[in-house]
């Protein structure tokens, strides 16, 4: 079994959203005085690689425990729009493009290449390219399972359109994974190609980190 890592690393003061708590990691005892190192991590539950339960946007929708492990993984089609500029939008017609297959019940992985961009610039933070609200739509009409992008928010960095783009998802039930990072092989193998991205067993949280892979 190959195993090809689609996750973004979580360090002290690495890129998150601006909204969101700088991300913290302290060394609370360590090596030789206390004989064990042991790290403080201060951050949002959406930071680093991470997944939105509908719970994120929609008041009383499913939290993390609320949906089957087995729905985090499966079948997935990977868009490859990569070249898409700043503040781009991923559109309902750039998607039937780039998806012709079924699309029920799979996920749907969208590349901008803007998961090599990862920083603290104004251009990463503010101006990536996102999904737009009828491409949301139009994944939803498709009854697909979940769906990621390679950037801190499927809806970008701006509202309104960031919070419209969640409701259309999670309110469909549509999980998101987001903070994605797709490497050259990632688009080597035939597809669709099985992925997998199980979260932490946060009890009634609305998001939290995982380890999102393909397995070829």
């Amino acid at each position: 079994m190959r195993l090809i890592d689609l996750s973004q690393p979580v360090y002290h003061d690495s890129p998150n959203c601006p909204a969101h708590p700088p991300v913290k990691s302290e060394i609370l005892c360590d090596h030789p005085e206390r004989g064990w190192r042991v790290e403080l991590l201060t951050l949002a539950s959406h930071t680093g690689s991470h997944v939105d339960a509908p719970l994120h946007k929609i008041a009383g929708g499913a939290s993390l425990d609320d949906i089957p492990l087995e729905r985090w993984c499966g079948p997935a089609f990977i868009a490859d729009v990569r070249g898409i500029a700043a503040s781009g939008h991923i559109t309902a017609d750039m998607l039937t493009a780039q998806l012709r297959a079924d699309l029920t019940d799979a996920i749907v992985l969208l590349a901008t290449g803007w998961g090599e961009k990862r920083a603290k610039t104004d251009e990463w933070l503010r101006h990536s390219p996102c999904l737009s609200e009828d491409g949301a739509t139009w994944l939803v009409k498709k009854k697909i399972r979940g769906v990621g992008i390679d950037h801190y928010s499927i809806g970008g960095g701006t509202e309104p359109t960031n919070e419209r783009v969640h409701t259309i998802l999670l309110g469909a039930g549509v999980w998101v994974v987001e903070e994605l990072r797709f490497p050259p092989e990632a688009f080597e193998l035939p597809q669709p190609v099985q992925y997998m991205g199980l979260p932490v067993n946060f009890r009634g949280h609305t998001g939290a980190f995982c380890r999102p892979v393909l397995v070829s």
